[in-house]
């Protein structure tokens, strides 16, 4: 009987580690920098805003803002000027429009922000 039991065990100690690892840092390092960030006190939507607002300016000064429209824009802008706290309403109607919020999904994926984060909505 003792071999059921090592093996058991095993299996025990097989099956816990996994829990373990992201608490150290282990394979999804985002969750760990996360935790950090909620016991360090940071205020965490001001950093989202922060890193969005960051990765929005890189995108127009490598991509411009050729084809993105007054609406588009100001939306845009009020979002962020709200700390990104508004619901989203910036509707992409252009082709530019549409790629840059591609790439601020992408962008603010790559930042550790949420797809429901981002500003871009049609409601109509």
């Amino acid at each position: 009987m003792p071999p059921i039991l090592s093996r058991r065990a095993g299996l025990a100690l097989a099956l816990s580690l996994p829990l373990a690892l992201p608490v150290a840092g282990g394979p999804w390092p985002g969750i760990a920098a996360a935790q950090a960030q909620m016991r360090g006190g940071e205020n965490w939507p001001a950093v989202k805003c922060e890193r969005y607002r960051k990765a929005y300016d890189e995108a127009i000064r490598r991509f411009g803002s050729k084809g993105l429209g007054p609406d588009f824009l100001v939306r845009h802008d009020a979002f962020m000027q709200s700390g990104c706290q508004t619901p989203p309403d910036v509707c992409p109607r252009s082709a530019e429009e549409l790629n840059l919020a591609n790439i601020m999904v992408m962008a603010g994926m790559n930042a550790g922000l949420s797809s429901t984060f981002m500003p871009f909505a049609c409601r109509k």
